[in-house]
């Protein structure tokens, strides 16, 4: 049992001197970027002031005097009067801090001695402040019997599926490959949002648009044959009528870092990390809260599951057309039943879309809106620069005085993507990702559908059904 103990210190000690060593070298970074702009602090100076935008500014740095982007954007995000009066002997004492803590953080995580040493010492201050007389007296060894569940269950690869409605079901890969993907037994009017080969030794977590999240083994889920329709989640759990499904994930694994972002339609956001959410022993018969939704009116619009939230923005998008970018930095990271803050600043009467994560190390992040007009675009939202949390964000589309465009939908894409639209006249329009180019910030896009003809847009759906399942 001591052992169990040590070694769990000894991996929590490890998560955690990876993580701090990866903070220190990401403001290393930075850090030795700013001690170098300083140095030469009226050459940057010139630099900024001579660029056209923030964009060409960042851009200028990077090519007149090599600096990353990640350092030319903590350059050009500094006010002009703070770059000044930065104080060049503060920077070189914390680079001298951050060199000393990454020299310890590595000896740590490359001797186990020096991993066992801080282990010693923390469970000595443990002992200091905590210690006192044992209160019980230890009898007789209980021996108990303890039968780990997971043993008896027969492993085999399953396709499951989830869809927007509340239908759940897993099917034998046997009963899937004797039917064709689009032969799926599904409601009129409902379409899939999860289709997934998984384990029934994994796990389903299903998100709906009430801020709620349902668990699910998957060896506890309905087996059932492709073309059947499947269980409805109200059979089992409360399930409101006006609830739908947002967003599932199949957890095959434990990352220890990894956290969900949770957006709402009324403008908020929160970080909750994976580990947050314990499942109760009642799970078969009750959801439990994944946000708490500040009013009645607002609901979860989105969930990104994230393996390592560093370097990462969120990307906002408004019915009005309104963009905003900014640091999932700056979106603290919470308990499991917490609300969220502001997200973006909304006009009255707007709210949001659809929010996405930008890797900001990547040199491409593509999304597509669709218009209430029928109006399809594409763009690369790495060309937008980050502005902060809660602001009012840059219009995504050219605003015109009769009829304008607002925005009905937003979702990221990538070539190989196909989508469905459903219209307000019972149509399906196909919409394939990899047909459409790069439009700057100010067009409104080309039209896919004519409103007289197929009608306004009032679904889009992602073809799973296209490819092979993984």
């Amino acid at each position: 049992m001591i052992e169990a103990y040590l070694e769990h210190k000894r991996e929590v000690l490890t998560r955690r001197t990876n993580y701090n060593l990866r903070k220190a070298e990401s403001r290393q970074h930075i850090v030795s970027g700013l001690i170098k702009a300083l140095s030469i602090l009226d050459q940057v100076i010139d630099a900024i002031r001579s660029s056209k935008d923030k964009k060409n500014a960042k851009e200028n740095l990077i090519e007149r005097f090599d600096f990353t982007e990640i350092q030319a954007e903590a350059i050009v995000s500094l006010q002009l009067y703070r770059l000044t009066n930065t104080d060049i002997t503060a920077l070189e004492n914390e680079a001298a801090a951050l060199s000393r803590a990454i020299i310890s953080y590595n000896k740590i995580l490359s001797s186990s001695k020096e991993l066992d040493k801080v282990m010693k010492k923390e469970l000595a201050e443990v002992k200091k402040n905590y210690a006192s007389p044992r209160l019980t007296v230890i009898q007789d060894q209980i021996e108990e019997l303890k039968i780990d569940t997971e043993v008896l269950i027969a492993s085999e690869e399953v396709i499951v599926s989830v869809t927007k409605e509340g239908y759940i079901k897993r099917t034998s890969l046997r009963s899937y490959g004797a039917s064709k993907p689009n032969e799926l037994g599904i409601k009129e009017g409902d379409y899939p949002l999860y289709i997934q080969q998984l384990n029934t030794l994994n796990h389903l977590l299903i998100f709906t648009s009430k801020g709620n999240i349902i668990y699910r083994p998957v060896n506890e889920i309905s087996d059932l044959r492709w073309k059947d329709m499947g269980e409805h989640l109200s059979q089992n759990i409360a399930f409101s009528a006006d609830e739908t499904v947002v967003k599932v994930f199949g957890i095959t694994q434990q990352l220890p870092q990894a956290t969900f972002t949770f957006i709402t339609k009324e403008g908020y956001i929160k970080q909750t990390a994976v580990s947050e959410y314990v499942i109760g022993r009642n799970y078969k018969n009750k959801s439990f809260s994944a946000i708490k939704l500040k009013t009645a009116t607002d609901e979860l619009i989105n969930i990104i599951h994230t393996e390592n939230p560093l370097l990462k923005d969120v990307f906002l998008v408004t019915h009005r057309g309104f963009g905003l970018r900014y640091s999932l930095e700056e979106v603290p990271v919470v308990g499991s039943k917490a609300a969220g803050v502001k997200s973006i600043n909304l006009k009255e009467g707007d709210y949001v879309i659809n929010g996405v994560l930008i890797d900001v190390e990547a040199s491409k992040k593509e999304l597509m809106i669709l218009t209430h007009r029928g109006s399809i675009k594409k763009m690369n939202i790495l060309d937008f620069e980050s502005l902060g949390r809660a602001k009012r964000g840059l219009l995504l589309l050219r605003e015109l005085k009769k009829n304008p465009h607002r925005v009905a939908f937003a979702f990221e894409v990538s070539k190989e993507d196909h989508y469905v639209i459903l219209t307000s006249k019972g149509k399906e329009i196909p919409l394939s990702s990899a047909s459409y180019a790069i439009s700057d910030r100010y067009s409104n896009g080309s039209f896919i559908l004519d409103e007289v003809a197929d009608g306004t847009p009032i679904e889009i759906k992602k073809d799973l059904l296209v490819k092979e399942t993984k």
